[in-house]
């Protein structure tokens, strides 16, 4: 009697915890968002290179090797960059559902001390392609 209360709890622990491993591709993906924005502020080269789809494309003529370059003159330039978001949407296309789309209105600042010394404004859009269970940047436009 014992183990099969025992067994019948082990059962619905693990039934939860792979329910729980499950997730919202909505969620997901404005998870990857954050975890883009977290990226940059925390000057992690690396984990924005996996971020970023072999395939990536930015302004239609930018690879992921323009891409790293970017991203190590900006680290290499500011002690401290800020990613300010103030306004951002996203969303799963509804006709591709291993498609997403972000659009934000955000400022980035890079500083070498406590001021910041760089300053600008974009309107960006984002397209993310779900591979393999994760959220990859795509296409990257601004303006």
């Amino acid at each position: 009697m014992r183990l099969r209360l025992f067994t019948l709890a082990s059962l619905l622990i693990v039934s939860l915890l792979s329910g729980c491993g499950q997730t919202d591709p909505q969620a997901a993906l404005e998870a990857a968002v954050q975890q883009l924005q977290d990226n940059l502020e925390n000057k992690q080269t690396n984990a924005l290179l996996e971020q970023l789809h072999a395939q990536f494309s930015a302004e239609q003529q930018y690879d992921r090797e323009w891409a790293k370059r970017t991203l190590l003159m900006v680290f290499l330039r500011h002690q401290k960059v800020s990613v300010i978001a103030f306004s951002k949407t996203s969303q799963i296309d509804p006709t591709y559902p291993d498609r997403g789309n972000t659009e934000a209105e955000i400022a980035v600042t890079g500083a070498s001390g406590l001021i910041p010394d760089d300053a600008a404004h974009y309107h960006v859009q984002l397209q993310w392609w779900l591979e393999d269970g994760e959220w990859q940047l795509a296409r990257l436009n601004w303006r």
